[in-house]
């Protein structure tokens, strides 16, 4: 490969991501606003009002409150919503909607309550460890092309969310303000992206 082709593939790959970053910014979403919604309001991407705060219980059972924010205060439920809406094909996210369903039915099933968010910490904390066991045997188990498990997808995108929030990367890790302070800046679509070093 000659430098003119590595250099053509490096600029398609930097701006494929830049064009990526402008979908996933140019939502300004008002994360404080989602309780007064109506129930039936689909209120980010595909997902209606009760499957984010579904997403905001299962991520705040993962990563509870401690001496530091749960996943809930650092809004997870709807980090986890924005990437699934628009960075999932439509097969995957199907499939995570799907495993939404699985998630609710199984607390069902196991606890007959009607749904998750009614399930008492004890059980909340029982059925997502039966899933974490269920989603380990069938990562041994599957193909490579196969599409992982759906608490597999869930619970990355848990921590991905959690990590790369501000409360994740000020307060549960240590943060060291270089070069500069933790910051985020509204972005409007047709602005120029960031440069980076």
């Amino acid at each position: 490969m000659n430098r003119r082709e590595l250099l053509q593939r490096t600029s398609l790959v930097i701006g494929g991501s830049l064009l990526g970053a402008d979908s996933l910014l140019a939502k300004k979403i008002d994360w404080d606003a989602l309780d007064d919604l109506p129930e039936d309001f689909k209120n980010i991407g595909i997902f209606s009002k009760a499957q984010v705060k579904l997403m905001n219980e299962v991520a705040d059972t993962i990563i509870p409150d401690t001496s530091t924010p749960g996943a809930k205060a650092a809004k997870v439920g709807q980090f986890m919503a924005v990437i699934v809406s628009d960075c999932y094909d439509p097969g995957d996210q199907k499939r995570f909607l799907d495993g939404l369903t699985s998630l609710e039915a199984a607390g069902k099933t196991k606890y007959g309550k009607s749904s998750f968010r009614k399930l008492s910490p004890l059980q909340r904390n029982e059925l997502l460890t039966a899933l974490d066991q269920e989603q380990k045997a069938v990562e041994k188990s599957k193909k490579k092309e196969e599409p992982s498990h759906y608490f597999r997808v869930i619970k990355d995108l848990v921590l991905w969310g959690y990590f790369t929030s501000e409360i994740g990367a000020t307060q549960a890790l240590r943060f060291l303000e270089y070069p500069g302070k933790y910051t985020t800046v509204d972005y409007k679509k047709g602005e120029r992206n960031w440069g980076g070093y």
